[in-house]
């Protein structure tokens, strides 16, 4: 059979030499870039998209050193040979070395400085670590939706060590008022001592309820018997704990990252991001050069403050005056999620659009058709468009994004810090207060923990208020425990729904979240009525389960087993979060 695709280039063999280091092959038309800076890849991309050449044509030509390129004796003079030359481009940095650095870089500092081609910034990207920050500030770095972050987990890494004899916490820079910042380090010291102390007896309690069974492994028992334990207890922990987060992405995500966070009120937040841009700019320096520049980073920084101050100040005026007219907002019921709103017509518009590629109809003649159906209709066809799915990763296609959700969610802060990890949704969140009460796990009480629970929650509200009067209710964050309710809202169509709801109900879930999935999912069927799009998500899990953990550590153990890997370890880059 003879190949679709054009015929790849050819190449001498001193080019085909020259290029077996950066791409993975020279004589096929599909090839992949290797052993290249990310810069340089993108660069080479932009390049690609005005360039009549192909990319292992324009690799040679105008990426790879002069010393490097074969026939070439001497290095060339620089006017533009095509639209993208290098006449009028930066000069390089000293630090910029390696194949393409140099062309790479002037190309940015001209299609981004100049002009303004925000694309281009998309094609390459770098890893960043931020290890040591607040749980408020990892909120504020993973507010980005076009970027991809792993966050440490309160479930597989238990808080009680102390570096330099410190507990694992941020102490705000705004709280310089010495009695606060005393009262502050007392209040978080308390609250670290109780969870620390109650992770042993936690520990006890359950390994008694829960015996190892036979066939499970010690090492497998005492991990999900610790992740229990901490699970019950992470609501102790303040919202000023340290974590670490892991972070990728693409250069025009981390510019518009680093201006956000400098232009945001909390001074972690714009000391990080100063530590953040000295360390992307020693691998993706071209992406980065506006954030300094007044007519552009600092424009954008204005503005984002601006917008940030008029938009607090209106709201709270306006929460006030609601307050004083309507009284207290008692909106959201005791499951705490409320379907906010529906399209009534979003499941006829996904059957329709699930019909549409193979009909040859138009879509409005296929609108009238799926309102004529019936419920089990309905179901029929979204069952033969989803297909017979054997496990929650294998998808329908882009007909489920007809539909859309939103939901107003009040649950623990543990709990949201999972959910606002997903990326695909749009979702947006209310300052972290003691205002809407805290949850107690009801094996606080089963131990005999719940007057130190209490305690830590009573503390923690009243500093709180102080830390609200003294500097200001974003400050305040730092000092709320876990366990106290945060409100936030949510808008997902169903493609996305699918996939939330499946993983966040998964048996080794933590029961808080898997709480707000399974009521998210019964609204759909129910307060929607779009009965055919939840039937659809047949990996939503409405079962109560006793050790979350069990089936995926027995799971675990198995894959280490085969592979030969060590026993006793939590997984690495687990989906479920936490």
């Amino acid at each position: 059979m003879s190949s679709a695709l054009a015929a790849a280039e050819a190449f001498t063999p001193e080019e085909a030499s020259a290029l077996a280091p950066y791409f993975g092959n020279t004589d096929l038309p599909v090839f992949v870039l290797t052993n290249l800076p990310e810069a340089v890849k993108g660069a080479l991309f932009a390049r690609y998209s005005r360039s009549a050449k192909s990319a292992r044509r324009l690799f040679l030509d105008e990426f790879l050193g002069e010393g490097q390129r074969p026939g070439v004796g001497a290095p060339a003079t620089g006017g533009a040979n095509e639209a993208g030359g290098v006449q009028g481009m930066l000069p390089l940095p000293p630090s910029e070395t390696g194949p393409g650095q140099g062309r790479a870089h002037r190309l940015y500092s001209r299609i981004l400085a100049e002009y303004g081609d925000d694309s281009v910034a998309q094609l390459g990207g770098a890893h960043l670590a931020c290890e040591g920050i607040s749980n408020v500030a990892t909120k504020i770095v993973e507010r980005g939706r076009l970027m991809a972050y792993l966050e440490q987990s309160t479930r597989y890494v238990p808080l009680t060590a102390r570096p330099g004899g410190n507990w694992p916490y941020v102490v705000p820079a705004e709280i310089d008022d010495p009695a606060l910042r005393a009262r502050f380090v007392e209040t978080l010291d308390r609250a670290f001592a109780t969870y620390a102390r109650w992770i042993e007896p936690l520990q006890a309690y359950y390994r008694r309820r829960h015996p190892r069974a036979a066939g499970d492994s010690e090492g497998v028992h005492r991990s999900v018997i610790r992740a229990k334990a901490l699970d019950a207890l992470r609501g102790l922990l303040p919202a000023a704990t340290r974590s670490n987060v892991g972070i990728y992405g693409s250069g025009q995500a981390y510019e518009a990252l680093l201006l956000r966070m400098q232009a945001h009120e909390l001074a972690e937040s714009r000391e990080l991001a100063g530590l953040m841009l000295a360390e992307l700019r020693k691998v993706i320096p071209a992406f980065l050069e506006r954030v300094d520049r007044e007519d552009r980073g600092g424009r954008w920084r204005d503005y984002l403050r601006r917008r940030n101050a008029d938009s607090r100040s209106l709201a709270a005026a306006l929460a006030t005056k609601m307050a004083e007219d309507c009284g207290a907002d008692a909106s959201v019921p005791a499951d705490g999620v409320v379907l906010t709103d529906f399209d009534p017509e979003g499941e006829v518009k996904v059957v329709a659009a699930a019909l549409y590629p193979a009909s040859g109809l138009t879509y409005d003649r296929l609108l009238a058709a799926a309102r004529a159906m019936t419920v089990e209709e309905r179901i029929r066809v979204l069952r033969a468009s989803v297909g017979e799915r054997e496990n929650r990763r294998h998808r329908p296609g882009r007909a489920f994004e007809h539909a859309t959700y939103g939901f107003d969610v009040l649950t623990d802060y543990g709990a949201f810090r999972d959910l606002q990890r997903h990326r695909m949704l749009t979702i947006d969140w209310q300052d972290l207060t003691v205002r809407h009460g805290s949850v107690r796990p009801g094996d606080v009480d089963a131990v005999g923990a719940r007057a130190d629970w209490d305690r830590a929650m009573a503390d923690s509200a009243d500093l709180h208020e102080r830390a609200s009067r003294a500097c200001s209710p974003l400050v305040a964050q730092y000092a709320v425990s876990m366990a106290y309710c945060t409100r936030f809202h949510l808008r997902m169509n169903a493609r996305e729904a699918m996939h939330v709801l499946e993983l966040r109900t998964t048996p080794q879930g933590h029961p808080a979240y898997r709480r707000v999935c399974q009521r998210m999912h019964r609204l759909i069927a129910e307060g929607a009525g779009h009965a055919a799009i939840a039937d659809a998500m047949t990996f939503v899990d409405h079962g109560e389960v006793a050790l979350e953990r069990l089936d995926a550590e027995r799971r675990s153990e198995r894959r280490r087993a085969t592979s030969g890997g060590g026993a006793g370890h939590p997984p690495v880059g687990r989906e479920s979060g936490e």
